[in-house]
């Protein structure tokens, strides 16, 4: 008895990268400072840890999440005397947006490595589109400025775009249709979040997730380089070790080791071998 199995064994065809954290804002700060100034101006003070807990889901499903969170409950409860319902949800989302696009506007920095993985997609005839859980408006003046310094991707969608965002599939499908990819095989999410990771993966595409220069690490660029190579090694091991549970093809440092990572995915495709 014989069986068919169709098999894409052609070249990577387009790189679908997640916003904060991976290709811009070194340690994805900007929303973290968003969520931080949000809980404080509601006389609630949240750390960083709970800040980026809920990582790389849609703003407001973000804050249903602290929202849900047992020690931000009970302390909201004793502020406000009574819990979060949907309109509370509706009027935090509506002043964070606010506070969002101030904070993008202080990170806005490109990550190191954009140049060559640019670079290196151009010369190997790679797409570039990116996803991320921020609304239209909280990037609308962000383009501009990633455009400024020389990245330009071919799609950009929002959570806000689609049914549902992350971990569904339907950002990364979205990117992969405006991109005219042929198949999902031939495509990369790159992430710096588990949830991230997990909507590549529900995709059906390669997954690489980023350890150093995003949420996991939760370090800005400066505050990076001024730690000891043993404190570095310390945290870039338990970030690599956190999002291996995630299910990723490959965890990185930063996109500056991407490049080689895609040479890799190429001659593995080349093979026949699938996501």
């Amino acid at each position: 008895m014989f069986s068919y199995q169709r098999r894409y064994c052609g070249q990577v065809q387009a790189v679908i990268m997640d916003l904060a954290g991976t290709c811009v804002d070194f340690g994805s700060l900007a929303p973290i400072q968003a969520f931080q100034s949000l809980f404080a101006a509601e006389g609630l003070a949240i750390t960083q840890a709970e800040a980026r807990a809920p990582m790389g889901k849609e703003k407001r499903e973000h804050i249903e999440a602290l929202l849900a969170m047992p020690r931000i409950a009970e302390a909201w409860l004793a502020v406000k005397h009574q819990p979060a319902d949907s309109a509370e949800v509706d009027r935090l989302y509506t002043a964070f947006v606010g506070y969002q696009q101030a904070s993008i506007a202080q990170n806005n920095q490109l990550i190191a490595g954009m140049d060559e993985l640019l670079g290196y997609c151009d010369e190997q005839g790679i797409d570039i589109g990116v996803n991320t859980g921020y609304s239209r408006e909280m990037i609308a003046e962000l383009l501009p400025v990633l455009a400024e310094q020389g990245f330009k991707p071919l799609s950009v969608v929002c959570a806000t775009d689609v049914p549902a965002g992350r971990p569904y599939p339907w950002m990364a499908l979205q990117n992969a249709r405006d991109l005219s990819v042929s198949c999902v095989q031939a495509c990369v999410k790159v992430d710096d979040t588990a949830v991230g990771i997990e909507e590549g993966l529900n995709a059906g595409m390669w997954t690489v997730a980023v350890a150093v220069s995003g949420n996991q690490t939760g370090l800005s660029q400066t505050d990076w380089l001024a730690l000891s190579d043993t404190q570095q090694q310390q945290l870039r091991l338990a970030a690599h070790e956190a999002l291996a549970r995630s299910g990723a093809h490959y965890i990185i440092d930063s996109i500056a080791e991407l490049p080689e990572v895609l040479e890799e995915i190429g001659f593995r495709l080349a093979g026949a071998e699938q996501p």
